[in-house]
């Protein structure tokens, strides 16, 4: 590292008695300080400071570039702190870090946990929902809340969903001479929170949670009846193969069920449907499982919607293929991207078999049943067979 302008440096309740010796060397040579109040008040730099702008900006601390400037956060600023957002603006000769425990860190030092197996999430700006996919029995989970009053309404949300025995930690000022600690239940919740409330723990105990396994039951989905079917869409899922941070256009995507479960995989998703009320319930379907931060979706029709999106890593069809549709997604695949189509159509069927005879894959028709009663007693009986083409570009 040769002489960087800017250092962020990470600090705790404890201020400046926690921050190392290089921290404070670097503290007492900027010529600019910036940070949240608390941190500025914590560190003592008086006329040097500049409070963040609201909403954060890097900019106001890149406009300071070649002079010494140093960025304080709290506690370690890689882990849902300003760090990265600063660092992927600059050249790696530009910066130096000092990081302090986070508070995920130190939650987990007061609790015993190991934090290893701890889920950790910053819900300081999110919504609650992005505890479903974590939400299991006996699941730890800590978060990063925005106040104090947020406190209550997780536990009011815990409660209305099913998980009101679970306990709930709040850890205020950790690592401070403030610090304090206290244990509740989700559903008995009725106190006042210190108002430097920075964390709450949670220990699950209440509903099963969501499957982890591809094929949810359809009465999770908001729909119109426009919707993959389970065991369809485990098979549609088991083709597509995802994959942590991968990319799928799921075109014609009805209630996005398999945008969902993409996402729940690690994924994001585009979503394309052309009726504006099956893409309110995509909408829907993607904050209710706290997946609208990796779902994006967008009304119209493809190939024209897909002009400005980058290429993807998997393509799921599930309906409505024609030749000039194919001849656009096939030329924007990279090599190794998969591509699944579904066909209930002759016309389409037809297609899907001149392509695989073209392309190569696997062809299958899938002929499922279900029992049914028929008078007292039960019969077979039979959904519309869907023919399915997986190919890789």
């Amino acid at each position: 590292m040769v002489d960087p302008w800017l250092t962020i440096i990470g600090i705790g309740e404890d201020g400046l008695a926690g921050l190392s010796e290089a921290s404070r060397k670097a503290l007492s040579e900027a010529e600019t300080v910036f940070g949240g109040e608390r941190h500025l008040a914590l560190a003592g730099v008086g006329s040097r400071g500049r409070p963040w702008p609201v909403p954060f900006d890097a900019e106001v601390v890149l406009s300071r570039r070649g002079e010494p400037t140093l960025v304080l956060a709290s506690g370690d600023p890689f882990w849902h702190g300003a760090g990265a957002s600063l660092a992927e603006k600059l050249d790696a000769g530009e910066w130096i870090a000092h990081p302090a425990p986070s508070t995920f860190s130190l939650a987990a030092a007061r609790l015993g946990w190991r934090l290893e197996s701890v889920r950790c999430l910053g819900l300081h700006a999110a919504p609650f929902e992005r505890l479903v996919p974590h939400l299991v029995r006996g699941a730890r989970i800590i978060c990063l809340v925005r106040d104090a009053k947020a406190v209550g309404d997780l536990a009011r949300w815990l409660t209305e969903r099913g998980w009101g025995a679970s306990l709930l930690w709040t850890l205020a000022a950790l690592g401070g001479p403030s610090e304090e600690i206290d244990q509740h239940r989700a559903d008995r919740f009725a106190e006042d929170v210190s108002g430097n409330l920075v964390a709450v723990a949670v220990q699950a105990r209440g509903t099963q949670g969501i499957p982890r396994s591809s094929g949810l039951s359809d009465d999770l989905f908001a729909h119109d009846g426009q919707i993959t079917k389970r065991p369809v869409r485990a098979l549609a899922l088991s083709a597509l193969a995802p994959r942590q941070g991968e990319r799928l256009w799921d075109i014609g995507a009805g209630s996005g069920s398999i945008s969902v479960e993409w996402a729940l995989c690690g994924g994001a998703a585009t979503a394309i449907e052309v009726r504006k009320d099956r893409a309110a319930n995509i909408r829907s379907n993607a904050a209710a499982f706290g997946l609208a931060h990796r779902i994006t979706v967008m009304t119209g029709t493809a190939p024209e919607a897909l002009a400005a999106l980058d290429p993807p890593d998997a393509v799921f069809i599930g309906g409505g293929l024609d030749v000039a549709m194919f001849d656009v997604i096939w030329s924007r695949l990279s090599m190794g991207a998969r591509l699944v189509a579904h066909s209930v159509t002759l016309e389409t069927e037809a297609l899907l078999g001149e392509l695989h005879q073209r392309h190569g894959g696997e062809l299958m028709r899938v002929d499922i049943s279900h029992a049914a009663p028929l008078g007292r007693y039960r019969s077979w009986e039979a959904s519309r067979p869907v023919v399915q083409w997986s190919a890789v570009r």
